[in-house]
């Protein structure tokens, strides 16, 4: 969870009040043999990760990725609990990031580029001068192959990962500032001011629209078929992505919502809210009874001006987010760990160089300018 003062917030629920397949995840509880287990969230380190406010997150099963104001991507090590420095390719606010399986992070910004990451030895593989304007929103097709992009340019982009280039532009009447790729990746959703245009993959064109009174600042999908909305009206609502009627809807906040995050482990589905009344809230979501409003789990009061979250959960074999492709399989991943596209080298901020046991945990060492050299520091 990320907070407008710059700093970087984990919260990790007592072990006596977590069954032990959740005792290690983190914003996590769930539901287990029809009983409720209910936790009070404490902070587990607080870190002033920025020189400026924060304005995204990422995260996959080993590595936090924050951008800010201040044109970094911070990298943490959640297994470690270790700060392995800052990239900076951007020379804008990063506005972006996602990871793809533990090998690519993308990430855009206001300086109009995306920039793809391997994460093995954090190096940008390609820099893309995206969109004419800013880069407001990107998504990564779950094959890791495709990826979408909108900007201040009036334009959604879709783009070739394999190769690195642009494969199709779509000019809109308006400026976007969301898109999503569904769970299996048939469709992806683009978001405008109040309203979200549904697309199907087959044909790139539009195959429903739903409409919100006020707008929509974070939309996720719990299945290929419901769709989670939320916005400045301190609601979320759950809609069905073929009929586009709203299933259910609750009131989680006293203020507008910024972000909503969804996981599911075992069949079971858990919604995360985060507002800019300072809450972080957890909610179960009973597919079977949809209509009726998700159920409270816990609730904490981070007492800050919250800008954006994520949710970071032990990697097993049980454990995916709904919104990645839970049959994203080994092969793809494989193959979504290839190169994509020719090396270029960039500076790191760390001194250390990995040994060959943690060459897949720790950046190499590079020569940077003294200026912006930092050593590894230990996240308290």
């Amino acid at each position: 969870m990320l907070d407008f003062m710059m700093s970087l917030r984990l919260f990790f629920p007592p072990s006596p009040l977590v069954p032990p397949w959740l005792e290690k995840n983190f914003l996590t509880s769930m539901l287990d043999q029809k009983l409720i287990y209910t936790w009070e969230a404490v902070p587990d380190f607080t870190h002033h990760a920025h020189s400026a406010s924060l304005s995204a997150v990422a995260v996959n099963d080993r590595y936090v990725a924050t951008g800010s104001k201040d044109e970094t991507i911070q990298i943490y090590n959640m297994k470690k609990k270790v700060e392995y420095g800052a990239l900076m390719q951007h020379n804008g606010t990063i506005t972006c990031l996602e990871f793809y399986g533990s090998a690519h992070l993308l990430s855009g910004a206001e300086d109009g580029v995306m920039c793809i990451w391997n994460t093995k030895r954090w190096e940008c593989l390609k820099s893309i001068k995206a969109h004419k304007g800013h880069v407001t929103s990107l998504s990564i097709h779950p094959s890791g192959k495709l990826a979408l992009s909108v900007g201040t340019d009036k334009t959604l982009r879709t783009w070739n990962l394999v190769e690195g280039r642009s494969a199709f532009i779509k000019n809109l009447k308006q400026n976007a500032h969301l898109v999503r790729w569904s769970p299996s990746g048939e469709l992806y959703v683009v978001v405008i001011a109040n309203k979200v245009d549904l697309y199907k993959l087959e044909t790139a064109s539009i195959c429903g629209t739903i409409v919100t009174e006020k707008r929509i600042s974070s939309v996720k999908f719990i299945t290929d078929c419901i769709l989670a909305i939320a916005g400045d009206d301190e609601f979320v609502r759950l809609f069905d992505c073929e009929s586009q009627k709203c299933l259910c809807e609750l009131k989680a906040h006293e203020n507008r919502i910024k972000e909503i995050y969804c996981i599911e482990k075992e069949g079971l589905h858990v919604l995360v809210t985060a507002s800019s009344d300072g809450y972080i809230k957890m909610w179960s979501i009973d597919l079977d009874k949809i209509k009726n409003a998700p159920s409270l789990l816990c609730e904490v009061n981070t007492k800050a001006r919250l800008t954006c979250l994520a949710v970071w959960l032990k990697r097993n074999s049980e454990t995916k987010e709904t919104t990645t492709d839970a049959s994203a399989s080994s092969s793809q991943v494989h193959e979504a760990e290839q190169p994509l596209i020719k090396k270029k080298e960039i500076g790191w901020t760390s001194h250390e160089k990995p040994s060959d046991r943690d060459s897949q945990d720790a950046p190499i060492k590079r020569k940077v300018p003294d200026v912006y050299q930092k050593k590894k520091k230990r996240l308290k």
